[in-house]
């Protein structure tokens, strides 16, 4: 049977994430892509239920692994609901954040290791990996006052709080910007790295560029 091409997009709060999968999204869809976006945590109405308690500054206290474990219980879920689907219906997945994210924030920034989170994640997500991962490197001077920036806003305009993570140290997201790092090192095959203080055009055409090639290998007409 075919089957649909999963693509995630990674790094920081701040990295530009979101306008990039939008823009990626509008290209796909000019080629009669029909693509399924989604994000982690979110996504599913129990992935927002979720992805409110883990960002929520006011959820302090959170032990490393509790949040761990949240962060696998949205995505178990969003594998269920929609990527799976979408991937058996031959349908391109554009995910906002995967495993990568979780070995990341919380086997580096939290300083579990890799080991735990790779095997929850072969145990709950039957070990599914992207066909492809975007992984948006900025600085990380520049990713973290974009993300507080953003946070402010959308607490003014909307009263959500979404800035637990970025209340952290720079300590944190050194580990996080390190493990990023290591990741991509391990598996240069699936992640593409785009990385400086690009303009929003330049990242484009390097996401482009990417998912051209791989659209290609994988038989899907681009």
């Amino acid at each position: 049977m075919p089957r649909g091409l999963f693509i995630t997009l990674e790094g920081l709060d701040g990295s530009g994430k979101t306008t990039q999968i939008s823009r990626l999204a509008s290209w796909l869809k000019k080629r009669g892509h029909n693509p399924a976006v989604t994000r982690q945590p979110g996504g599913t109405p129990t992935g927002d239920r979720i992805r409110a308690l883990a960002l929520d500054s006011r959820s302090t206290g959170l032990a490393p692994l509790a949040e761990m474990a949240l962060m696998f219980a949205d995505r178990a879920q969003a594998i269920a609901e929609i990527i799976e689907p979408a991937l058996a219906g031959d349908r391109i997945v554009l995910c906002d954040r995967f495993t990568d994210s979780t070995e990341a924030y919380q086997g580096g920034g939290r300083e579990l290791g890799s080991a735990v989170v790779l095997e929850l994640h072969r145990l709950l997500c039957a070990g599914l990996t992207p066909d492809l991962t975007l992984l948006l490197l900025p600085s990380l001077e520049a990713s973290l006052a974009r993300a507080r920036r953003r946070n402010e806003r959308t607490a003014a305009h909307s009263g959500q709080d979404e800035g637990r993570f970025e209340q952290e140290k720079g300590a944190f997201y050194g580990r996080v910007w390190h493990k990023y790092r290591e990741i991509a090192a391990r598996e240069p095959d699936r992640v593409v790295v785009i990385e400086g203080d690009l303009t929003i055009d330049d990242v484009h055409e390097q996401i482009v560029e990417a998912v051209s090639e791989r659209l290609l290998t994988a038989g899907h007409q681009g």
